[in-house]
């Protein structure tokens, strides 16, 4: 990853920096098949910054390329859209989506779209709360990056996946997160939401060795979860 700062950006003068992600090869300057620049506000909050679950998810993506090709995914959360972005450069169709009430976030997410040179579709969705839009998402894939982070969200954020699951037979939900989150927790959301681990992986289990070695220190699993029927 390469970061370029800059004093200042736009016309709201926030302190900005963009950062360049790299896949394939060995995922640097010299050697890869793409890049993504992300438009990061180091002044402002959570959404707005490029989080080491993301980088994990993101070359999730890229080395599982082929199963997102041609299908309709969902980023939760998306903040500044790493895997999302990624996703539409391998070929799917992607809603990119964070808190309704957060316009800086989503025009964030629209700035990156364009940088990027993809087409998102930007969705304002909420967890927990059941505006007209989110009953016409039928994702295959749902992608959520350190999502869970805040306990009190917790219980909304599965209300959510619950619901987009059921809307859409045989969709995955692919998340990564920290320890810190309190895996017991989670598993007991789980089985009250009816849900199940399909897959649990190491999430450095899978990551170049350049990527490795700047996210040393992070203890992050990858996890899939689907209906458990």
């Amino acid at each position: 990853m390469e970061t370029n700062a800059v004093g200042s950006s736009g016309e709201d003068g926030r302190m900005k920096k963009v950062s360049r992600h790299y896949f394939g090869g060995d995922s640097v300057h010299s050697d890869h098949c793409f890049y993504v620049d992300i438009v990061e506000n180091i002044e402002e909050d959570y959404g707005m910054f490029v989080w080491p679950c993301s980088i994990i998810l993101s070359e999730y993506i890229w080395q599982q390329r082929s199963r997102f090709q041609g299908i309709s995914v969902l980023e939760l959360g998306a903040g500044t859209s790493l895997p999302g972005i990624v996703a539409a450069k391998v070929g799917s169709h992607v809603t990119l989506t964070d808190k309704l009430h957060n316009p800086q976030v989503l025009n964030n997410m629209r700035s990156i779209c364009d940088l990027n040179k993809v087409n998102c579709n930007i969705l304002g969705l909420t967890w927990g709360e059941w505006e007209e839009p989110v009953f016409n998402l039928h994702p295959k894939i749902i992608l959520g990056a350190d999502v869970l982070y805040d306990t009190t969200g917790f219980d909304d954020l599965f209300a959510t996946v619950t619901f987009l699951l059921k809307n859409s037979p045989s969709t995955v939900f692919v998340t990564t997160y920290h320890n810190r989150s309190g895996h017991h927790l989670i598993e007991m959301l789980m089985v009250k939401w009816g849900l199940k681990c399909a897959k649990i992986m190491d999430g450095f289990s899978f990551l170049p060795r350049q990527k490795a070695s700047v996210l040393h220190g992070n203890n992050i699993q990858l996890v899939e979860i689907t209906l458990d029927e």
